[in-house]
């Protein structure tokens, strides 16, 4: 089954200050607000909420198709992501904007400071490669550019095929009518229980209400798994746990990427969040999104003894 992503593309540039920013910030001085913070190190890493649910579901032996906007500065990027078999064909490529980039400065608090530039996430990718979705593939419409966010859903409905609505991040962005249009006809909506409570309160809508709008309603909670809702019935599926856990950073979208694998292969919504579980244990071992790597054999030796 063909497996459609639209989101973000982006560039992690993570720094760290050896000190604490309230040792430098003067809080009656904050009308006038000037400081400058000498970090140790800069690290790039890829990111950006399309790109690291394909670079999973690549590692799971998936060759999913991205659908989003990139910049001049995404070559690097493109190898990284073709060397995992990820389907680049829906990709726009911007010559005059850079990738969307993410400044995240840490502290020894872990307190952090971060300045994100949309870049080409400002262009919509404007449905141009529709030719390429088909009724019989699953699509996930994540956080990126907003009037994606709006067409994709309305691609898919029109085609046929089912889709998970992930708003995250961007939900603030629209009103409640949008948001209740976008999730209208869904095959399921995912979520943090914060999130899940934005929506609610921007629709007006209760867990019942958007039952009557989407078949499924994942709400992720993070080291306390994940709980599934659909009409008639509830449960929930825990997380694995994992000995030396890092890092939970990336961790929801390696989710995404192990439960598309189990409704790909028409697993039941359980074993399906299941498959999301043992993925997401693989990512919070190391620092970053795409950092983690396994065979698929090893990922199954995982899931199977968890």
């Amino acid at each position: 089954m063909n497996i459609y992503i639209s989101g973000s593309l982006a560039y992690d540039r993570i720094m760290s200050f050896p000190d604490r920013f309230a040792n430098h910030i003067l809080p009656e001085k904050l009308h006038i607000l000037n400081v400058c913070f000498l970090v140790n190190d800069l690290s790039e890493k890829f990111g950006g909420t399309a790109g690291n649910i394909a670079y999973s579901l690549g590692l799971l032996e998936e060759s999913p198709l991205l659908l989003a906007t990139a910049g001049h500065d995404f070559e690097g990027y493109r190898q990284w992501l073709e060397e995992r078999n990820v389907d680049l064909q829906g990709v726009k490529v911007v010559t005059d904007l850079p990738c969307a980039s993410a400044y995240i400065t840490t502290d020894q608090a872990d307190n952090q400071i971060t300045a994100f530039n949309p870049g080409a996430m400002n262009i919509p990718t404007n449905g141009e490669h529709r030719s390429l979705i088909r009724k019989e593939g699953l699509g996930i419409v994540s956080p990126g550019n907003l009037e994606d966010m709006e067409k994709y859903p309305e691609i898919y409905r029109e085609v046929g095929m089912p889709y998970i609505f992930d708003p995250g991040q961007n939900i603030p962005a629209f009103s409640g009518e949008q948001l209740r249009t976008m999730i209208q006809g869904s095959f399921m909506l995912i979520a943090n229980d914060y999130e899940l409570s934005l929506i609610m309160e921007s629709t007006g809508l209760d867990t019942k209400g958007l039952l009557d709008l989407t078949q499924a309603i994942v709400t992720t909670l993070g080291e306390e798994g994940s709980l599934i809702q659909q009409k008639d019935q509830k449960w929930r599926v825990p997380a694995l746990k994992v000995q030396h856990p890092l890092d939970p950073t990336g961790c929801g979208d390696a989710f995404r990427s192990g439960l598309l694998k189990g409704l790909s292969e028409k697993r039941d919504l359980a074993e399906a969040a299941r498959m999301g579980a043992t993925c997401a244990s693989f990512c919070v071992e190391h620092n970053g999104t795409q950092e983690h790597f396994f065979t698929l054999s090893e990922f199954w030796r995982r899931h199977e003894g968890s």
